[in-house]
């Protein structure tokens, strides 16, 4: 059974300016990457189909989803509408936000129903900072939310985990799913960074992991032995989302973590087990963070080798 593979070129259009580092070449360097490495070879490429209105209700409200569409309307050709101090659309950041929230529909689908067992998503606008009035962090629509919600809305799958290891916390996906008997959510991140909390969760259905600067790999991997693995087991998760995010790499200008690719290899390791003792292997993949191209390519090309055993 192949993995998934999806993306689709408008995540490419939506650009936020000359050395944001949330850039194009995010998607294009992984594609690459894996390509090279001929690990798409291993895997089902599949186009991201634009998310509905529904989809997207079920983490946003509709006054939102409303305001955002309006706003991104009145963006004229070739100019930029701010919408926080790093985040801002031009005229295609719309409809690559509805491609991105599309894609974790589409391998929700995929994996849900047992056509593929793994799908990986290589999108932007990432989401996990995306809360459910508000925009945010880079962030706009809250994709892995939309996905997890979309299979709990349409499969007979009562159970799911999501584990966010990017460096930032995700404040968005705490904001909408705290608090949710259904979903656990294991996230660690760097302690005094953006968005500066996370340190109390917000739910009993939340692990949350701070970890001190400069901490590296093994308090990394700490974290998931401690806290992540003992409440996996006994949640018994049925399916596995993953926020992935790549921007605590040593060679990340916006963390300090210092993480390297045998870590995200490892931890990708241990989330296979998890997923193989009760979701059936079922694991969606989502790209979050990251914004050193070349330590993002072969981080995404660690994580993705291991997803689908190679």
């Amino acid at each position: 059974m192949l993995a998934a593979y999806i993306s689709h070129p408008d995540c490419a259009k939506h650009d936020m300016g000359d050395h944001h580092p949330e850039c194009p070449d995010r998607v294009r360097v992984v594609h690459d990457h894996l390509l090279a490495k001929g690990l798409l070879d291993c895997m089902e490429m599949l186009d991201a189909p634009l998310a509905t209105q529904e989809q997207l209700a079920r983490a946003h409200r509709t006054s939102y989803l409303d305001e955002f569409a309006e706003i991104a309307q009145q963006v004229a050709p070739g100019t930029r509408r701010q919408i926080d101090p790093d985040t801002s659309i031009n005229e295609f950041s719309y409809q690559a936000a509805l491609r991105a929230a599309g894609a974790v529909v589409l391998a929700s689908d995929l994996v849900a129903s047992g056509r593929n067992q793994v799908a990986f998503c290589n999108i932007r606008p990432p989401g996990h900072h995306a809360e459910r009035s508000n925009a945010g962090g880079f962030c706009f629509f809250n994709n892995v939310v939309v996905g997890i919600r979309h299979v709990l809305a349409n499969y007979p799958i009562e159970r799911i985990a999501l584990i966010d290891f990017d460096v930032h916390h995700g404040n968005g996906s705490e904001d909408i799913l705290f608090n949710d008997e259904q979903i656990l959510m294991c996230s660690t991140f760097e302690k005094n960074l953006y968005p500066f909390c996370g340190d109390v969760p917000m739910g009993r259905n939340m692990i949350n992991v701070a970890l001190a600067p400069r901490s590296g790999g093994d308090a990394f991997r700490a974290a998931i032995k401690d806290f992540w693995l003992p409440a996996l087991t006994r949640f018994q998760p049925q399916m596995i989302f993953i926020s992935a995010g790549f921007d605590a790499h040593r060679e990340d200008d916006l963390s300090t973590l210092q993480l390297v690719e045998a870590d995200y290899l490892w931890a990708t390791r241990q989330i296979n087990q998890v997923a193989a003792k009760s979701a059936q292997g079922r694991i969606v993949s989502v790209l979050e963070g990251g914004y050193a191209l070349p330590a993002l390519a072969r981080s995404v090309a660690a994580h993705v080798a291991s997803l689908i055993g190679e």
